[in-house]
């Protein structure tokens, strides 16, 4: 059996109740009608009146009305009224599949967006009708056939529309009105238990010896409803020379015994038992249910599963509440829009698999996971209804950008003959997500510039996304060495041959362990040109070859955890690098230990604005070549200065910046830039420092970046592809 249990009055079932005492309709302690597992009354009650007491108070045509109204006990319990619908929760649910996925449509808004490489979002209208999706078609076959007698959903109000509550508020004043004016001699409470009565009785506004008004009657009515405690409330007028009598007919929700949860997987029972304030062995109150059912709807959406929903609670006649639980579903996924890029290499992406609880801080998470890419200028998600009642399919509509590139340059020179230089490289070679690039360089003969960069990364070597890469160089280049003041010591052509193999895998969803093995030799080719150090090329520069040029051959195993928004272009979220490097563990001529953290942290200044703090420390030992020192100075490290200006065995670093939007697609930003690197101790002699400004492009072949910075020792100009840090 299953009870009415409502938080707001509905005049209806009122309505309903009333009609029955004025038609002189009994119905026995614990009678209840019904049909199969559907049908159901409301909670039992008797209503001592007599067909002459009523009909006396009302005018012919209302009298009329209720009569009509008053068919068999059977038919009247079993059967609403044509012109009221009543729906099962069920029922209710498939037909409005489209309208319940809507109302979560606040918590996953920030899904239905366009995201471009800036950061920037654009609102995108993601109507989920059943116009454009064949699973919203498919869904609403689940409705109730119209051939089939709805029933009523027992802990929902029924639905009555705006001209059908009007009647019956009319209906009920009308009754009323005639005792208006009159004093109240007497108030009785039919229904009401030795549990709720003492509330029924603070509750009320009108007392004995007031005078009776329709608003009294009307606002006590709710204010009974309102406690919770009943599912239906209406009033009897009795007449005596006194003035009157008020009985008001509450139907008390039964005593509870037991809760039982269905459906959830998600939460634990236990978890969710201590949310309901409900006790058992008392009656039911529904505002308090009402409460507990938010409570537990909120502690769902709080860890992101946005779409759970109780769509049944019912109890039966032993007092055992149950309540059903849809956590809604994640039903399968939709991509569009790509052309090169294939699917497999979006959906690999996604935090969640079909068949899946939705959550919409996983969904957002594989967004920025496709985002981070860096194959599309827009990524679109839309939430479309699934075939089953509270389920989704994601539709992801993609935007690609041109991810290959193709440099070639060439030249002449007396000296060195032809100089050329060519270069190819795609971020999503062949459409599979893998990077690869090769550039190189010639001129006149082996002594000058020539060489070849080969670099491939697969990042999907396996189903625990192992990623892998490979590079090989092999490059003979003018090196220009210059001390701290700025001051140059020599110039001359420096060889390195060899290659990296490294392995990635995650440990979490932000976090990742790397392994690098790595071999490079180190070779001094000839000298070009003088400066303060003169030419080392010499007998007189040996000691200073030996300890600088050779074969390191090093293992360096890092630890990465990053939670930024967008790698390219982040505004929240930080960065993190824990790093060790060992020298000599494989062989090779130089044995040394290198340790450094690095953190960034982004932050949102406004509507735009972000500001960008980055923090870096490292310490060395052994015999550490200028080549494996740390390095500070220019673009990337310390703006103002020389590249690689500084270098030592230990290093800090710090950088504030602040970025701002000028125009679409570029951006400003206003730096600081602080750091050092020396050889012993652990604080330097002195801090470089630097201020400037810098202005960003994105364009389809990726971030260019041009940043001014004056230091100590003047200003320079530095230009790089590719953002910030």
């Amino acid at each position: 059996m299953k009870i009415l249990s409502r938080l707001k009055r509905k005049k209806s079932n009122a309505l309903l109740g009333f009609t029955m005492m004025l038609s002189g309709i009994f119905l026995p302690q614990n009678a209840f009608a019904e049909e199969g597992d559907e049908v159901f009354v409301a909670s039992p009650f008797e209503v001592p009146t007599t067909e002459s007491q009523s009909t006396d108070n009302l005018k012919s045509e209302e009298t009329e009305t209720f009569e009509s109204n008053s068919n068999s006990t059977e038919e009247m319990i079993t059967k609403p009224d044509e012109e009221t619908t009543y729906k099962t929760s069920e029922e209710t649910l498939a037909e409005n599949d489209v309208e319940s996925l809507s109302s979560s449509e606040n918590e996953i808004e920030e899904l239905s967006t366009s995201t471009n490489e800036s950061g920037s979002k654009e609102t995108e209208t993601t109507p989920s009708t059943e116009s454009d999706s064949e699973p919203s078609t498919e869904s609403t076959e689940n409705t109730t056939p119209a051939d089939t007698t709805p029933t009523a959903n027992p802990l929902e109000p029924p639905l009555a529309t705006t001209d059908e509550e009007t009647t019956n508020n009319i209906a009920i004043e009308n009754y009323l009105r005639p005792f208006e004016g009159k004093t109240v001699v007497d108030i009785k409470y039919e229904g009401a238990s030795s549990m709720t009565l003492p509330t029924v009785k603070i509750a009320a506004n009108q007392h004995v010896g007031d005078e009776f008004t329709v608003d009294s009657a009307t606002r006590d009515m709710d204010i009974f409803l309102n406690t919770g405690y009943f599912y239906d409330v209406y009033p009897k007028i009795e007449e005596v020379p006194e003035g009157v009598i008020v009985t008001y007919h509450l139907l008390e929700n039964p005593i509870l015994k037991d809760i039982i949860f269905v459906g959830n997987t998600i939460e634990k029972t236990s978890d969710l038992e201590r949310l309901m304030t409900i006790q058992r062995g008392d009656v039911l109150n529904s505002v308090r249910l009402h409460d507990n059912i938010t409570a537990i709807q909120e502690r769902y959406r709080g860890t992101g599963y946005v779409l759970m929903k109780v769509t049944d609670m019912n109890i039966d006649n032993d007092g055992i509440l149950t309540l059903k639980i849809n956590e809604g579903i994640l039903e399968g996924y939709k991509v569009k829009g790509n052309k090169k890029t294939k699917e497999k290499v979006i959906l690999r992406e996604m935090r969640q698999k079909p068949g899946e609880v939705f959550n919409a801080n996983l969904a957002r998470r594989s967004m920025q996971r496709v985002n981070n890419l860096g194959f599309f200028e827009d990524v679109n998600v839309k939430m479309n209804p699934g075939i089953e009642p509270n389920a989704i399919i994601m539709e992801i509509d993609v935007k690609e950008k041109r991810t290959g590139t193709f440099g070639v340059g060439a030249g002449y020179s007396s000296e060195d003959g032809i100089i050329g230089m060519i270069s190819i490289s795609d971020t999503n070679f062949r459409g599979t997500g893998d990077a690869v690039s090769v550039m190189y360089e010639m001129s006149g003969d082996d002594e000058d510039a020539h060489g070849i960069t080969f670099s491939y990364r697969r990042p999907w070597l396996d189903r625990k996304e192992t990623a892998g890469t490979f590079r090989f160089y092999n490059r003979t280049y003018e090196f220009d060495d210059y001390d701290t003041r700025g001051h140059l010591k020599e110039e001359y052509m420096r060889k390195y041959t060899g290659g990296e193999i490294t392995l990635s895998r995650p440990i979490s969803e932000y976090s990742t362990n790397y392994i690098t093995l790595r071999q490079r030799k180190d070779e001094y080719v000839k000298h070009v040109s003088s400066g303060n150090a003169g030419n080392r090329s010499g007998a007189s520069g040996s000691k200073w070859r030996k300890d600088n040029f050779g074969t390191t051959r090093s293992v360096t195993f890092e630890h990465i955890t990053d939670t930024r928004d967008n790698i390219y272009n982040p505004t929240t979220g930080g960065r993190v690098n824990l790093s060790g490097e060992f020298g000599g563990w494989i062989g090779g001529d130089f044995d040394f230990q290198k340790f450094s953290i690095e953190h960034q942290q982004f932050f949102k200044a406004g509507h735009a604005q972000v500001w960008a703090i980055r923090t870096k420390g490292g310490i060395g030992f052994g015999d550490m070549t200028e080549f494996n020192q740390y390095r500070i100075g220019g673009q990337d490290t310390l703006r103002g200065y020389r590249e690689d200006q500084f270098r030592g065995d230990r290093m800090l670093l710090g950088t504030l910046e602040y970025r701002f939007p000028l125009f679409s697609k570029v951006q400003g930003a206003l730096f600081t830039d602080w750091g050092s690197a020396w050889d012993t101790g652990f604080k330097p002699d002195e801090f470089h420092g630097s201020v400037g400004i810098g202005v960003s492009l994105t364009t389809p072949l990726g971030p260019l970046r041009l940043d001014y910075g004056k230091g100590s020792q003047g200003g320079r100009l530095h230009f790089s592809v590719g953002g910030a840090f």
